[in-house]
């Protein structure tokens, strides 16, 4: 065995001994935390999310591009980890993002290859939406529904008081409630301008929706 065999060896050893020690390192008031030898392996010879994967371009078998790696999502039971690829769109506009289990996409010589796909299959999958973006805009459009079944309401309100009023007031009341419908009309295309564009652009219409409904809550104070 050669001097520089030994050195090695020594050298190998005084690591294993190191990331050993490191991995079981106690912390007070919890478990032990760190990763194991073993580990330690399988993590160096994974993919870097920032190196290897996020806003790496997606290939098929054909070497066409087929979308980009937009995130990596980690289920809650840590069994499963997905990338989010998307597809089409410029510059996020229009782009359609999907989830794809990491297992369908390889490292082929520095490229990441997902076989069988193309652009159509992509983009005809469920699009993916981050759970809580997804409540805030189903909260955002729930609280603009609830505004304008108010408006609504009030026109109906308005109308039956006009019937009955003197000419005066039901020239107010008629005022009021063409101010009100105009409002209506104009939150109404707002909101489904919103709805046709989905969940992953709805923050391009989020501030329209909400001046349209602002001028409608103020039509009802006023009216």
């Amino acid at each position: 065995m050669t001097r520089h065999t030994v050195f090695t060896i020594t050298l190998l050893a005084a690591a294993c001994f190191s990331a050993s020690a490191w991995a079981q390192a106690p912390v007070a008031g919890s478990t032990t935390v760190g990763i194991t030898v073993t580990e330690a392996t399988q993590v160096a010879m994974g993919w870097s999310v920032k190196k290897n994967l996020l806003g790496k371009t997606v290939y098929n078998d054909a070497g066409d591009k087929v979308g980009k790696v937009m995130d990596l999502i980690i289920d809650p039971e840590r069994n499963v980890s997905y990338v989010i690829v998307g597809a089409g769109g410029f510059i996020g506009i229009g782009r359609h993002d999907v989830a794809v289990a990491v297992r369908q996409i390889k490292d082929t010589g520095g490229k990441l290859l997902m076989s069988g796909a193309t652009k159509g299959t992509i983009q005809s999958m469920p699009a993916f939406n981050y759970a809580s973006d997804t409540d805030r805009r189903d909260r955002f459009m729930a609280e603009a529904e609830r505004d304008m079944t108010r408006a609504r309401a009030k026109v109906v309100e308005l109308k039956d008081r006009a019937n009955s009023a003197n000419d005066d007031a039901k020239a107010a009341m008629n005022r009021d409630i063409d101010q009100l419908q105009l409002d209506l009309k104009s939150a109404q295309e707002s909101i489904d301008n919103m709805k046709r564009a989905g969940a992953t652009r709805w923050h391009e219409f989020e501030a329209n929706v909400s001046a349209a409904t602002a001028r409608l809550r103020k039509a009802l104070e006023a009216a």
